[in-house]
């Protein structure tokens, strides 16, 4: 049991001895004591004014004298407006520091009792077009919080669902088809998902065209958008695709097998990956019958024009449309199919989808009609709701060919990672292929960490130059400091210092003392990060522990250190500090380089 937990046990039997009162431990708050204030732990006493009838400084003195006789690790305490701040013993600290040294996944808790088995959907692409900048937050999102649930001890399963159906891949087909001249991607040495995504934006363009022509010969701009000849025929493919037509089918396959693989190369270097890959042309069937069961089960209503809709105005929204008129299916079909397969398959305690805020009314439909359909798993359904990534110079459009794509940034993040490591004399000494494997490392380490240091729900502005920068927020200035560590133990071990347990009477400095006290926070921060779906939590823990260890590392010398006591305890705290940055940014799916 950790001190708050020893704390807050013992503030309950304080409060019946003081007061003959209970407490629930749920109206005990805890915090951490501010720096300029003595102290390591603060109880908040208001809300126990009502108990105990007194002053908030009596009541907190009345605790305090409680703690400090019933509790061995408390030192002393002292009281500040009704606060009650607690000083532990620098031995615990120690002795704490020796405890979590054995422990090489320390922070990480994988015996939960409470585990549960949790879904995490998230990349979900469409096959007309390459991943781009939005997709690489949504990417490194969906799996750091997968990492972060796997190190609360839940059994996390890691799903894509692959848009591969619908008008938009129709069009990219279309648009090869006419304009395609059997070219392909091996024959023009172009990326599976890239020579795609060029026939949907060429289908943009060539429509606009039409548009134009069809306003010039008197038809309004509505009218012209619904009778253009190239998105008529993309409309007759997918009619034809949903009734299996071999030509369309063989057509969709060919080019839907270029865009895998072109994502396949992608997943790979931004170092994500699944558990199980779902494709929406195998699972809107399965939505279409249950949607037509609940129809049949008058749940649902028909039009006269034969779309099939849920009437959910009861629940303060409007009608939602779930078949078109000539049936065929739209997102929310092949949603509902989804889910349904997903809950009777691996039984699961929670489905979280991790999507854009512009999906948000989606997927509170999404759980509203799967309740009406009857399914008791329709209140497991989690949408992890995050903000939009934008760049200094705007907004990306993929129809218009503008978005920032995944592939070359993360090219571009590397390039500069080389050119500025290059500046800098990082790398000097080491081999071609070992500068080429940091500059990887660093550059995927700058673009996850500057991504995932952002609170999720907020949108965020993604600056490239920026984010590789080795001083600062970063992800670079992490990773130095951890390659600084490294490099600490191997010459402590070359100097042959005998590296044992932490005496627990050694004298700390202050600095010292806080520095240990933010490691043993580490536990606590994964857990409300794993609890609120926030990896941003443990980015920005894990850089004010760089900065600290930093500031630690330049006000005292530790290897020229004379006193062997001391010697031993900076060199403990000093790996201990880079176990935790190096299990806090393998939650982010960030590696960190043991040499730079």
């Amino acid at each position: 049991m950790n001190i708050e937990s020893i704390v807050k046990t013992k503030l309950i039997d304080a409060i019946k001895s003081n007061y003959a009162q209970d407490v629930e431990l749920k109206q005990i708050q805890l915090q951490k004591t501010r720096r300029e204030i003595e102290g390591d732990i603060t109880v908040v006493v208001f809300p126990f004014l009502r108990l105990s009838r007194k002053s908030p400084e009596q009541t907190a003195n009345d605790l305090g004298e409680y703690l400090q006789e019933n509790i061995e690790e408390i030192e002393s305490f002292n009281v500040i407006k009704g606060f009650l701040n607690l000083v532990i013993a620098k031995s615990y600290w120690i002795s704490l520091l020796n405890n979590i040294l054995k422990d090489s996944s320390y922070g990480y808790n994988s015996n939960n009792p409470d585990a549960k088995t949790i879904m995490v959907e998230y990349s979900s692409p469409n096959t007309n077009k390459p991943l781009h900048l939005g997709h690489i937050r949504n990417n490194l999102l969906g799996y750091s919080v997968s990492r972060l649930l796997e190190a609360n001890g839940h059994k996390v399963l890691k799903v894509n669902l692959v848009n591969d159906r619908g008008i938009h891949i129709c069009k990219s087909m279309i648009a090869w088809e006419r304009f395609g001249e059997g070219k392909t991607p091996e024959s023009t040495n172009t990326k599976g998902d890239h020579f795609v995504g060029d026939y949907y934006v060429r289908f943009d363009k060539e429509y606009k065209k039409e548009v134009a022509e069809l306003i010039k010969g008197g038809l309004s701009e509505e009218e012209a958008k619904k009778e253009s000849p190239l998105l008529k025929a993309a409309q007759e493919m997918l009619r034809k695709w949903e009734a299996g037509d071999e030509a369309v089918v063989a057509l969709w396959k060919k080019m839907n097998s270029w865009v895998l693989a072109g994502f396949d190369v992608t997943y790979k270097q931004m170092g994500v990956s699944f558990d199980k890959i779902y494709f929406e042309s195998e699972t809107y069937k399965k939505g279409k019958k249950i949607v037509l069961k609940g129809l049949e089960d008058g749940v649902l209503y028909q039009k006269e024009t034969g779309s099939v809709w849920a009437d959910l105005e009861g629940d303060g929204l409007d009608h939602k449309l779930l078949l078109r008129d000539d049936g065929t299916s739209v997102y929310m079909t092949q949603d509902i199919g989804t889910a349904y397969e997903r809950f009777e398959e691996f039984k699961l305690d929670k489905q979280i989808y991790v999507v854009g805020n512009e999906q948000n009314y989606h997927f509170q439909v999404l759980s509203l009609v799967c309740k009406k359909l009857g399914f008791d798993w329709a209140e497991k359904i989690n949408h992890l709701s995050y903000g939009m990534v934008e760049l200094p110079n705007g907004k990306m459009k993929s129809r218009e060919g503008t978005v920032v794509d995944a592939d070359d940034l993360m090219s571009e993040m590397i390039n500069t990672a080389r050119e500025t490591s290059k500046e800098l004399g990082k790398l000097d000494g080491y081999s071609t292929e070992e500068a080429e494997k940091v500059f990887e490392t660093v550059a995927l380490g700058a673009l996850k960490y500057f991504i995932l240091k952002v609170d999720p729900k907020k949108n965020m502005m993604f600056n490239p130059q920026e984010s590789i920068d080795f001083n600062g927020n970063t992800g670079p200035f992490i990773q130095y400091t951890y390659a600084r560590i490294q490099s600490i133990l191997r010459k402590a071990k070359d100097n042959g210092v005998d590296i044992k347990d932490v005496n627990t009477e050694v004298s700390l400095d202050e600095k010292e003392s806080y520095l240990l006290k933010m490691l043993s926070e580490f536990p606590q921060v994964v857990s409300q990060a794993g609890k609120e779906y926030s990896p941003a939590m443990v980015a920005n823990y894990i850089y004010d522990l760089a900065k600290e260890f930093n500031g630690f590392y330049h006000d005292f010398p530790i290897l020229i250190e004379k006193n062997e006591e001391i010697l031993n305890f900076r060199i403990q705290i000093s790996k201990l500090v880079g176990t935790v940055i190096k299990n806090g940014m393998a939650i982010m799916g960030i590696s960190v380089p043991e040499r730079m």
